[in-house]
């Protein structure tokens, strides 16, 4: 069926998956990668044969913990944030390119369909904030929620842990960052009204394609690109600075809804943007590959080679500042695309300061003494 939403010089998506494939609908990988730490694993590198059945069927597993610590200092210099916490580890989101997938291995899964279908649940998360908050050296400096799973996932229906962080964000005065693509955000509009009439909150809604066959494809249990805009429409109504996340551009793929998305986040509210060339690092590199050459085996060479080029001949580059951006004529294409859409849609927004100054800690009974 033709794909009345796709770009007009779009090629048509998606392909027919090859026949002989076995493929697990609703999944982003198709197969669990090998752990580097384990050395001894059970591991699925192809599926064949009478094996079918064991993953044709696929149910998601919330595994409860007790967690030690949640807010964690970045180091990385190019990610745009001091501390992160994340209530979840894995993300049934499944979104094939992304980045957090290695660190499931952490934990002794697989990067590959471990990573959405085991999702560790940290029950504790708002004690362990509020624990750190009331911490005496404490000064305080935004943390970002969700800087490596999704704190909107399905999980979080069931949970709210994202909910009690922003209550205890709220108590104290604590300015938070996030980015998301599930429209359960809105459900926590009063906390960030709240939050943002304070300056203590700035999101990043996270939106890659506008073609409903290439969403579920590469991101199989996210929400619309239209409920992600109804998300910047309705919170910055409710006066929360919003903006857009494009991430990642994949070069052959979707990088050319680049101006698309650009202007009809503009439209919605958004007021800044950021973007990043796809980078394929760790057991992402053979996760994607396997899922490229499997939705779309006719233009897989060619968006390969593209990421590729992108990366000086590699697939990923670990260089600080270069990683995001890429370098070579298909990164430079995309970037002077987003300088270019960014002034011409109002998204280049003056660098926002969340107000660290109001923070406080609670009155706890027996200070006085």
């Amino acid at each position: 069926m033709e794909n009345t939403s796709r770009h007009p010089n779009a090629k048509p998506l998606p392909e027919k998956k090859k026949e002989t494939d076995h493929y697990i609908e609703g999944r982003g990988a198709q197969l669990n990668t090998k752990n580097r730490f384990l050395i001894h694993e059970s591991t699925r590198e192809n599926v064949e044969a009478i094996d079918e059945w064991e993953l044709s069927d696929i149910h998601t597993k919330y595994i409860e913990q007790e967690a030690k610590s949640i807010v964690n200092k970045v180091d990385s210099p190019d990610v745009g944030m001091f501390y992160s916490m994340n209530p979840y580890q894995g993300c049934e989101h499944g979104c094939i390119y992304c980045y957090a997938r290695n660190a499931h291995e952490y934990w002794g899964y697989s990067a590959g369909i471990d990573f959405e279908s085991k999702i560790i649940v940290k029950k504790n998360a708002p004690k362990l904030l509020r624990k750190f908050l009331m911490h005496p050296k404490w000064a305080c400096v935004p943390i970002s929620i969700s800087g490596n799973t999704d704190c909107y996932q399905p999980a979080e229906r069931k949970y709210q842990l994202t909910r009690q962080l922003l209550e205890v964000c709220l108590e104290f005065n604590q300015p938070v960052g996030l980015i998301t693509k599930n429209a359960c955000m809105i459900r926590d509009k009063d906390i960030f009204k709240k939050l943002a009439a304070k300056n203590l909150v700035s999101i990043l809604v996270s939106i890659t394609s506008f073609n409903e066959d290439l969403r579920r494809a590469m991101e199989p249990r996210t929400t619309t690109a239209r409920q992600r805009l109804r998300i910047i429409q309705e919170l910055s109504a409710a006066g929360v600075r919003m903006g857009v996340m494009l991430g990642p551009m994949i070069p052959g793929l979707n990088d050319h809804e680049m101006q698309s998305i650009m202007k009809k986040a503009s439209e919605a509210g958004a007021v800044f943007s950021a973007y990043t060339f796809i980078r394929l690092n760790g057991a992402v590199k053979n996760l994607f590959h396997d899922w490229l050459y499997k939705n779309f085996p006719q233009r897989a060479d060619k968006v390969w080679h593209s990421i590729e080029h992108g990366h000086g001949g590699r697939v990923n580059d670990n260089r600080w500042k270069i990683r995001m951006r890429g370098e070579g004529p298909e990164a430079e294409m995309v970037r002077q695309q987003f300088l270019k859409y960014n002034k011409l849609y109002g998204l280049n927004a003056e660098r926002w300061g969340l107000d660290t100054h109001l923070f406080k800690k609670p009155f706890q009974q027996g200070e006085l003494f």
